[in-house]
């Protein structure tokens, strides 16, 4: 079976690029699963359904989605395996841009769109930093110019990665994109003792725990403070 995780910001196209690719693969003859992590709600699963696509669903709720996701990685690979898959997709729910929910030597994708804004590639963390694949979707909404400028910034940030441009809609570059998902030569059946490719957002405070009242004497833990005026000394 083959693993591969796509994160990305919210409403970027990454399900519709999902459905796509997925549609290819099909053509091929291969079976291919999915698990969807989120916060609170999505009902991305309902269409993976309608597309005759095994798929979970799990839903971190007030926990981070990326600690959520690697906790349990684990066993979305056991269902994954138990399914007979030839690819297991794992979608991230796509929030905090310091999100780095990628697993060293997981093929990892981020997707990212063109209305986002120029500088939206630079304010991006590991997510994208840290991607083997980059597509930039939501392409035939700008103009040319603003296509190639916005994908040098991806590749500014990013110049190890494979830059591709997917229409979501229409599903042009998705079967490129789906010849890059799976690789016969691979086989992962478990994830255990693997490692992220860089370490989750860090936060252990009081506001975690449960605490609601503001200032310093409720502020324990984990804390960072900005530095401002008098405070810079």
């Amino acid at each position: 079976m083959n693993l591969v995780t796509i994160s990305g910001p919210p409403s970027s196209g990454k399900t519709s690029i999902i459905l796509k690719s997925i549609q290819a693969l099909h053509q091929r003859g291969l079976s291919v699963g999915v698990v969807k992590f989120d916060c609170l709600y999505t009902d991305d699963d309902i269409l993976y359904k309608k597309a005759g696509v095994p798929v979970k669903k799990g839903l971190s709720g007030s926990l981070c989605p990326d600690h959520y996701f690697i906790s349990n990685i684990e066993e979305v690979v056991e269902w994954g395996v138990k399914q007979k898959l030839d690819v297991l997709i794992t979608e991230s729910a796509g929030l905090c841009n310091r999100c780095s929910p990628y697993i060293k030597d997981i093929k990892a994708i981020c997707v990212i769109d063109n209305l986002s804004g120029i500088n939206t590639p630079k304010k991006i963390g590991p997510m994208l930093k840290s991607a083997d694949i980059v597509v930039i979707t939501k392409g035939d909404i700008v103009s040319q110019a603003e296509r190639e400028v916005f994908a040098s910034k991806v590749r500014s940030v990013n110049p190890k990665a494979i830059t591709m441009h997917i229409n979501g809609l229409t599903g042009q570059g998705a079967f490129e994109l789906s010849t890059l998902l799976y690789d016969e030569n691979e086989n992962i059946e478990t994830v255990r003792g693997k490692e992220l490719r860089f370490s989750m957002p860090s936060a252990l405070c009081s506001y975690c725990l449960g605490e609601r009242r503001i200032g310093e004497d409720y502020q324990m833990g984990n804390v960072r403070k900005i530095k401002l005026g008098d405070h810079d000394d």
